[in-house]
């Protein structure tokens, strides 16, 4: 009996036990951390190791918990960093590193101030959302339960969720929000479900207890909040039940968009980028015009459009025209000597094929270690497989499949595994989209597009670029709206409707950062004047300059330019290159 007593008694202090309260974050000593070549690599590859655990521990991004724990990681790195490395000791490369990290971490902090303004201007249509943070959070930390208390939590959630929310029921015209917001509300609602069932399912059947209190308060909830993130969505978004094409987007306003361009190094204002897309367009328009002549169509350029949008390939043919067109274009690079092509990079380049779903965003190639090709399969309709070959047909590909593979993002993939890659920490757009897209200006200026149907082909994805400039900084400075931006690619470049939608779904139903689509003809214009002046000037040659490129790494190109120039960034740098001669 006694026996029994004493197993009792121990059973109950280690049902008990609880996990210690977490430490404040405490950055480790970086000045026994820099490499002998006076670079941060193995500073920057820690920082990485620690937010990777961090972020992987608090995945809750709005929860109070995660925004303070995050914050305090920031602020002891961004203190660590200031106090412990001794800049003026640093080589070029590792000043480089130096205020690239120092501006990742301001980036980040600011970013947490962002989210937080996010969250709350959704929280009066969400109330109930710390009470599911709250149980998430407990089960992460693995924290005793009392399922009896945990059922009538539930059963008071249920019940706020039966009543009027601000307003949104009972009067929907008395609701102030944006459509937007009532989106983001009804997308985090959708995603607070999702919480709910992965915490539900940690401890059902597991915890007899658990199941017997909380099965059915828990189904109330989760249908309750299924029901309620379609009312957000179809009466304050707007978006008709079953409707999978309406494109409501989030746009994020201007200063948001400063902060953005701040962390990206480019010193234009989101209005002088609009500026500098409409100067680019203009040249468009001219050289358009100049094939158009060329093919017979005068100056109506849809015209020439839309005969080169017949000419692709039959089904089951693409595969065999991407082959043709990638070695055209890594034979090309190589006689021209204008990178360097590893063979092992050369060898192993890969293809696969896009699936119908995922065509509904990505109507055209994606790259990197491997191209992924859109083409039509025998589920779309008969609509949908023309608009699938017409707009991915043999001049469009001429112009892209190296965008894709070699010179481009396999090409970059391929060498980032193996210089610096530590500074993935600080990847950005402009670098890995803007690298891409300059292949299409150079290749351009030294008569790779032969035909006028492949300079056809070249211009539309040259006029795609700028209007992704135009719409969607004008999306995020909430001057037009997405179906209008899906009107301005069908107008303003000869996109198909399906693939116009599907740009912009991309654009603002993603994970897509708001300056992605921007980044690719803004990098590609940072990367050409940075060879103007050190290619034409005959400082370096073609070779050396785009090697050196791909074997620093990703960056901002103004870091880039610090590198290549040997002109190492003062400490506390902020960008300051007028890259576009005529925007002032």
């Amino acid at each position: 009996m006694r026996l029994q007593l004493l197993l009792c008694c121990a059973m109950a202090l280690h049902a008990q036990v609880q996990r210690p309260e977490p430490s404040t974050y405490a950055a480790p000593d970086l000045s026994q951390m820099i490499t002998r070549g006076g670079d941060l690599r193995d500073v920057v590859e820690r920082y990485r190791a620690d937010e990777t655990s961090l972020s992987r521990f608090h995945t809750l991004p709005g929860s109070p918990t995660t925004l303070s724990a995050m914050r305090a990681f920031y602020e002891a790195w961004s203190t660590s960093l200031q106090r412990q490395v001794d800049f003026d000791t640093l080589g070029t490369e590792g000043r480089i590193d130096y205020v690239l990290f120092q501006n990742r971490l301001r980036y980040e902090l600011r970013q947490l101030v962002e989210i937080k303004r996010r969250q709350d201007e959704m929280a009066h249509l969400i109330p109930f959302a710390p009470g599911i943070m709250q149980l998430h959070e407990s089960r992460v930390r693995v924290d005793p339960i009392e399922p009896a208390k945990i059922a009538a939590h539930l059963d008071a959630m249920a019940k706020q969720l039966a009543k009027p929310i601000a307003g949104c029921r009972a009067k929907p015209a008395e609701c102030p929000e944006k459509k937007t917001v009532a989106n983001r509300a009804s997308r985090t609602v959708a995603e607070y479900r999702t919480i709910l069932k992965n915490w539900f399912d940690f401890y059902n059947g597991y915890d007899p207890l658990f199941t017997w209190w909380v099965t059915e308060p828990y189904k109330r909830v989760d249908a309750a909040l299924e029901r309620y993130a379609a009312e957000l969505r179809e009466k304050r978004a707007g978006v008709a039940k079953g409707d999978r094409d309406t494109i409501i987007g989030d746009p994020i306003g201007r200063e948001a968009l400063l902060l953005e361009l701040e962390n990206e190094m480019i010193p234009y204002t989101p209005e002088q980028l609009v500026e500098i897309a409409k100067m680019e367009f203009a040249w468009c328009d001219r050289e358009m015009r100049k094939a158009s002549r060329e093919l017979g169509f005068g100056d109506d350029w849809k015209k020439a459009l839309e005969h080169v949008k017949t000419l692709h390939v039959e089904p089951g043919k693409q595969t065999a025209l991407i082959v043709e067109q990638a070695v055209e274009a890594m034979q090309f690079v190589e006689k021209n000597n204008l990178v360097t092509v590893p063979p092992l990079a050369r060898d192993v380049w890969r293809v696969n094929m896009m699936s119908p779903e995922r065509q509904r965003v990505n109507p055209f190639f994606l790259g990197g270690e491997s191209i992924i090709v859109s083409f039509p399969t025998s589920t779309m309709t008969h609509e949908q497989k023309m608009m699938s070959m017409r707009g991915n047909n043999i001049h469009f590909s001429h112009a892209t499949v190296f965008h894709e593979l070699i010179p481009g993002h396999n090409l970059q993939v391929f060498m980032g595994q193996r210089y610096r890659p530590y500074r993935r920490a600080f990847s950005t757009p402009f670098w890995m989209e803007g690298w891409a897209l300059y292949w299409e200006f150079l290749l351009w200026d030294m008569g790779f597009q032969k035909t006028p149907e492949n300079r056809v082909g070249a211009l539309f994805w040259r006029m795609h670029r700028c209007a992704r400039i135009i719409f969607s900084l004008s999306f995020h400075l909430e001057k037009m709206t997405a179906s209008e931006a899906v009107e301005f690619l069908i107008d303003r470049v000869g996109h198909e409707r399906e693939n116009a939608a599907a740009e912009v779904r991309r654009s603002f139903e993603t994970d897509y950062s708001p300056l992605y689509q921007v980044a690719y003809m803004m990098g590609g214009l940072q990367i050409r004047s940075l060879h103007e002046e050190l290619v034409k000037t005959g400082k370096m040659s073609n070779r050396e300059f785009h090697d050196r490129i791909l074997q620093g790494n990703t960056m901002p190109i103004e870091m880039v330019r610090a590198s290549l120039t040997g002109r190492p960034p003062a400490k506390h740098y902020r960008p300051q290159w007028r890259f576009y001669g005529g925007i002032q």
